[in-house]
């Protein structure tokens, strides 16, 4: 009689660790952060964002320096000013401050003209690799795919349920070996990003 129900007990249990298995079989992940990094037109997109974001801060930097030119100036000729004279002078610098921070709001503040740019320029590259990873999963019946560079913590990840390269290779892309290690390799030297998509950040 305890043979007959240890094997009862013994069927219901595969009975439901069979669905289990299966289940456990529909998920997988990918690494959007290794995946764009290995996109030409993602490439050639942060580069051009970067050389516009280089540009805008060194305007940025130029007027605070003509501020700071300007404010030294009005010091060392300050105690020859007349009260209405230093009033002037006072106003400019602040106008020319005023005028810096909107320039410096308008360029690199949420939502400006870098936002825009970023927006213009990286977000059609994301929502192909989106669509992408979307008929990935519908071709291989997925219910689930994570993806390992965003905020969710993977404490382990075992390399064959790793769609990245799949992702890819629907894009048309096929990094050799050396590009995927150099790439891995700087992902994990990187420091997290101060922002949105490696731009550089005022620094003011």
């Amino acid at each position: 009689m305890k043979s007959g129900l240890q094997k009862l007990a013994l069927t219901l249990a595969m009975v439901v660790m069979i669905p289990m298995v299966n289940y456990a079989q529909k998920f997988a992940y990918v690494d959007t952060e290794y995946i764009l990094s290995l996109l030409p037109d993602y490439k050639s997109a942060q580069k051009k964002l970067n050389e516009i974001a280089e540009q805008w801060q060194k305007e940025v930097d130029g007027k605070y320096e003509g501020i700071d030119k300007m404010y030294k100036e009005y010091q060392a000729e300050k105690i020859l000013l007349t009260p209405e004279q230093q009033k002037v002078r006072e106003d400019e610098i602040i106008s020319k401050e005023k005028e810096a921070k909107k320039f410096q709001q308008d360029k690199f503040g949420y939502e400006g003209e870098l936002f825009k740019k970023r927006q213009e320029l990286v977000k059609p590259i994301q929502d192909k690799v989106f669509e992408t990873i979307q008929k990935i999963a519908k071709d291989d019946a997925l219910d689930f795919i994570f993806d390992k560079s965003s905020d969710m913590t993977m404490l382990f990840s075992n390399a064959k349920y790793d769609k990245s390269d799949n992702v890819l290779t629907a894009l048309g892309v096929a990094p050799t070996k050396e590009e995927k290690e150099k790439t891995k390799e700087k992902q994990k030297s990187d420091l997290p990003p101060a922002g949105d998509g490696g731009d550089l950040p005022p620094r003011r």
